[in-house]
């Protein structure tokens, strides 16, 4: 599954701006993420999250290398059993990132997907704004 941007599925369009954009006049961003994400299992000592670690170390420097990078941030829950890969980019390069289909995302989530005890592989959008 994957879930549609949070800047609104409904009016869904490339993002290219030419000063900060607004969600709302008191809703601006200067940064959009994309999120890969899935579930990972505990079984076999966690097996599946050391292959999915090992995913992301080898697409990390095609990642660090987008135009407009600013970060790539990994988040695991050992609770919920999440692994997530957050790649965020200045808000006025994501379009050419998007028109592009977010490579290597695809690369990255066929790997996390064939990985034995990986599940519900999904991606999200949204924005980030330093407060």
């Amino acid at each position: 599954r994957t879930s549609s941007s949070a800047l609104s599925a409904r009016s869904h369009r490339r993002l290219t701006f030419s000063k900060m954009p607004e969600i709302t006049s008191n809703v601006s961003f200067n940064q959009v993420a994309r999120e890969m994400r899935c579930k990972w299992s505990a079984d076999n000592d966690k097996a599946s999250l050391t292959a999915c670690q090992e995913i992301l170390d080898a697409n990390l420097p095609a990642l660090k290398a987008l135009t407009g990078f600013v970060s790539v941030n990994r988040v695991v829950c050992g609770g919920c059993l999440d692994f997530k890969i957050i790649v965020t980019l200045d808000a006025e390069n994501y379009g050419a990132w998007e028109t592009a289909a977010f490579a290597p995302e695809a690369q990255i989530l066929e790997a996390l997907a064939a990985v034995d005890g990986v599940s519900s592989v999904e991606t999200q959008t949204f924005t980030f704004m330093t407060m």
